[in-house]
């Protein structure tokens, strides 16, 4: 079996970071471990209050897990502050980390910063020549690129921009866009549209968070990065369309869908 680990901030609502990778995870056959970036109170209405975790904590988790168990791919979520970021980039250039999917968390769907505006340099700088795919969506984007998107062209001029910063492969996420939900897939050497229909459902909390799990756990089984872009979005388009209503806000996707399916315990 294949060890991945996520680095990133936990939800008390189990929607989204840490909860949610680890279940992607667990419904690709994959052993997920995990360091945590940030402990955040939130639910499906939004996020109230988030506490960071120290670098040293921080580097100390990542020491922990690479000093006693192989990592075949590593996702990157909710990153606060430059100093995590910093420490999160030296810790993985020297333990020689692979397949590196960096999700960058900026503002969580209720509009909460989980990104210090004065870390995005930093993110940027450190994170993003680590990364051998980097999946914003279209705000994350913006702020990365610094170019404004309204469609698919500038979609791809975004994702040349991005790619210029260091990272393998880019993936900007389309589901911001008024129309179907397209991706635009680019590495550096073609554009690959990735179109699904867009799905009738206020319940989409975490889906990008599922996303680069899933990415980063078909990279660790070895697909090459676009099936592993291929196949991770049509797990996330499963899981949202059987999302979960829970809660009184934006519900999360259904992880386990196909398994539970599979398992008679769902028809």
């Amino acid at each position: 079996m294949k060890n991945l680990l996520t680095i990133a901030g936990s939800d008390s609502g189990g929607g989204a970071g840490i909860q949610a990778d680890l279940k992607t995870f667990s419904a690709h056959g994959v052993f997920g471990m995990s360091v945590i970036t940030a402990v955040t109170a939130q639910n499906t209405q939004g996020v109230f209050a988030v506490q960071e975790i120290t670098p040293d904590m921080i580097a100390a988790q990542i020491d922990a897990i690479f000093n006693d168990i192989e990592v075949a791919a590593v996702k990157i979520g909710m990153v606060s502050n430059a100093e995590t970021i910093k420490v999160i980039a030296d810790k993985l250039r020297h333990y020689g980390a692979r397949n590196i999917v960096v999700d960058p968390v900026m503002v969580s769907k209720s509009g909460y910063h989980l990104l210090r505006p004065e870390a995005e340099q930093a993110l940027s700088q450190f994170l993003l020549p680590l990364a051998d795919l980097v999946t914003p969506n279209i705000p994350e984007a913006e702020v990365l690129t610094g170019r404004k998107i309204a469609g698919l062209l500038d979609m791809e001029q975004a994702a040349k921009a991005l790619f210029a910063q260091g990272p393998k492969q880019v993936l900007v996420k389309g589901g911001h866009l008024v129309d179907d939900a397209t991706d635009i897939f680019y590495d550096g050497m073609e554009f690959v549209r990735l179109v699904s229909q867009r799905i009738a459902t206020k319940n989409t909390h975490g889906t990008g968070c599922t996303l680069s799990s899933a990415i980063a756990a078909n990279l660790a089984l070895e697909f090459s990065a676009s099936q592993a872009v291929q196949m991770a979005k049509d797990y996330v388009t499963v899981a949202i369309e059987h999302s979960l209503s829970i809660g009184k806000g934006v519900g999360p996707t259904h992880h386990f869908y196909d398994l539970y399916q599979k398992a008679g315990l769902i028809k």
